[in-house]
């Protein structure tokens, strides 16, 4: 479902952070949609993930989880 998601972006008229989606194990399954080689690894690791063989190794410490946002409210 993401993946229709993210495809159907390009539309938007504003940039999403589509660089931040990888799969459940931090793999960057995603970077063949990117124009050049290496930009998602590299927009990753400008917001501090750390990223090795197309995989994020602080992976626990970037993850966004939802779940945890809505019990705070």
């Amino acid at each position: 479902m993401v993946g229709w998601a993210m495809n159907a972006s390009h539309q938007h008229r504003e940039p999403l952070p589509a660089h931040r989606v990888v799969n459940r194990n931090g793999m960057l399954t995603g970077k063949h949609h990117f124009g050049t080689p290496g930009i998602m690894q590299q927009l990753l690791e400008q917001e501090g993930a750390t990223v090795e063989d197309d995989r994020i190794l602080n992976f626990k410490e970037m993850f966004w989880d939802p779940a945890q946002m809505l019990q705070q409210d």
